[in-house]
């Protein structure tokens, strides 16, 4: 990226789950929006958090994470975990639960205490790391939607839709969460 570029730029843009929207600097991507019901909205929302950034050009690493977010979108298997961030001033230990979130690989899964206990917190923790996923400036990036309440249950999630889109980014990936779908429960597997 351009080291003279020290400003918030951003980018709204469509994919097959809705209109994104994403922000960088010099230093990495630091916001994304998941998918809204309209640019309009997915403007507002990544604005909301990210006051002062003006529309651009994204650089050749910012498309090329725009070209992955498309082709997840479309269902294919993307591994964010190398893109490069800058997520500004946070607290050490959101840092430590970001990265480990980071590990989270495809269609895999875990839960808020089994991320406090791998990060060698007690179960007091999983309070801190379902608040560190709640504020998490680029999610699918930082893959929050893989971040299970407790018995693996959905759980909340603050992108638009809430739960649902949470459930959504999960059946891109294979996951299932809750019953079985209503053409098994008729059979009564």
């Amino acid at each position: 990226m351009s080291p003279v570029l020290t400003a918030h730029r951003y980018l709204i843009f469509e994919t097959a789950g809705g209109v994104c929207g994403i922000a960088w600097n010099s230093a990495g991507i630091t916001r994304f929006q998941l998918p809204a019901r309209d640019t309009l909205a997915t403007e507002r929302n990544l604005l909301r958090r990210l006051s002062g950034a003006v529309p651009g050009t994204p650089p050749p690493l910012v498309q090329e994470v725009v070209a992955a977010v498309e082709r997840y979108f479309r269902g294919e298997k993307i591994d964010f975990s190398g893109v490069q961030l800058d997520l500004g001033e946070q607290q050490e230990f959101f840092k430590q639960i970001y990265a480990a979130a980071r590990r989270i690989a495809w269609g895999q899964t875990t839960t808020y205490g089994a991320l406090a206990k791998e990060l060698g917190a007690g179960p007091e923790a999983a309070r801190d790391v379902g608040q560190a996923m709640a504020r998490n400036p680029v999610p699918l990036i930082i893959p929050c939607h893989r971040v299970l309440a407790a018995g693996g249950k959905v759980g909340g999630f603050s992108a638009p839709g809430g739960s649902a889109a949470k459930l959504r980014m999960l059946h891109i990936e294979g996951i299932h969460i809750g019953p079985p779908p209503p053409e098994q429960q008729s059979l009564g597997l």
